[in-house]
């Protein structure tokens, strides 16, 4: 496989195996809508195979930062209409992450009453609130009715992704947030049909994949996993524990037939990951940044060993709009600046020089 070559996902067309990975950026506002910088963002960054948008929330209540963009409203759906127009006017793709932050939040970032999880436990931490860090709020644990409203906010949204022109939508069950908090024992500790056992903590997110898919085909869906990853209090250190849970996971979502599976991990083509691809039987896209900068030769090594049938880039897409081009061509890359990841304004969003230059 080369790394420049097209490749299918379910109903998606790339034209090489470079993926942008889901970033926040934080350019959204109070209101959380997209405007024409943040078009203009992903619009430069056309040229890789498939973008995938920053998490965007569900809901209100699934809101983790100020100024990440939403889709729940009128507003918020048109905002993001104009980024798919653009991204698709230079003849990308684009899926958006639908992305619910559950007990990753505070009620100062959410404008609602609770924060909500599988059970009660609390951050170990603080959040980033408007007026400055506070410890995270113990968080409502939903009952089975208020986790079936959940899951039609994941396919509401969905559906307002693909009235809003996108591709397709990515499932966050990744990165310590809602999803991802029904896997891991030390955030869900429910004793009903939605935790103990691996099969059980893997349920919901099984039903939301299946309810999402039912919505807009599973050809246009994706997931997000990334198993061992300790981040926002969510540990995951038994590595018997995580291989059932995961694979739990895996025989639910199989039968769908998804467009694909990402899965952060720090060893990608290791035995761990491997297993759960094989497991999966679909496209299979590889993210080993989470702690590194992913470079060209290990993307290349990645596709070209057979361990991914393409690669999520972070960094160095943020960086380098036209990343592809100068991977074509061996030509060195923008080097990000991280004091400009988060935060309103061009700089360090729009303003990156691109090769031509």
């Amino acid at each position: 496989m080369d790394l420049f070559s097209p490749v299918s996902f379910g109903d998606l067309r790339l034209s090489n195996r470079i993926v942008m990975a889901p970033m926040t950026r934080m350019r959204s506002g109070v209101a959380g809508v997209p405007d024409a910088l943040v078009a203009k963002y992903y619009a430069q960054r056309a040229s890789v195979g498939l973008i995938i948008t920053e998490g965007t929330f569900t809901s209100h209540e699934s809101r983790s930062y100020l100024g990440s963009p939403g889709i729940v409203t009128d507003e918020q759906q048109e905002g993001w209409r104009g980024v798919s127009e653009a991204v698709h006017a230079r003849g990308g793709l684009i899926v958006m992450q639908l992305m619910h932050g559950g007990r990753a939040s505070h009620t100062s970032i959410t404008g609602t009453d609770r924060i909500v999880a599988p059970s009660p436990i609390a951050i170990d931490g603080q959040a980033r609130t408007p007026t400055g860090k506070m410890a995270y709020p113990i968080p409502h644990p939903l009952t089975r009715a208020e986790l079936s409203a959940v899951r039609q906010e994941f396919v509401d949204a969905a559906g307002r992704a693909i009235k809003a022109g996108f591709d397709g939508v990515e499932l966050h069950s990744a990165n310590g947030y809602f999803l991802h908090q029904f896997l891991s024992p030390a955030s869900n500790q429910r004793d009903d049909a939605y935790g103990g056992t691996p099969e059980r903590r893997a349920r919901f997110v099984i039903e939301v994949a299946r309810a999402v898919s039912e919505e807009i085909g599973a050809g246009r869906v994706g997931i997000r996993i990334s198993p061992m990853n300790d981040v926002l209090d969510l540990h995951e250190t038994d590595l018997d524990d995580v291989t059932a849970t995961y694979s739990r996971l895996i025989d639910g979502i199989e039968p769908l037939g998804l467009a694909y599976l990402s899965a952060l991990h720090r060893e990608p083509s290791g035995a761990l990951v491997q297993t759960l691809r094989e497991r999966f039987g679909g496209p299979f896209i590889a993210n080993s940044g989470f702690g590194s900068i992913t470079t060209r030769d290990e993307a290349l090594a990645l596709v070209e060993g057979a361990h991914a049938d393409a690669v999520a880039v972070g960094r160095l897409v943020l960086s380098t709009p036209d990343l592809v081009e100068r991977w074509k061509g061996s030509h060195p890359e923008n080097q990000p600046n991280s004091e400009t990841y988060y935060g309103p304004g061009s700089e360090g969003y729009t303003d990156y020089p691109l090769l031509s230059a």
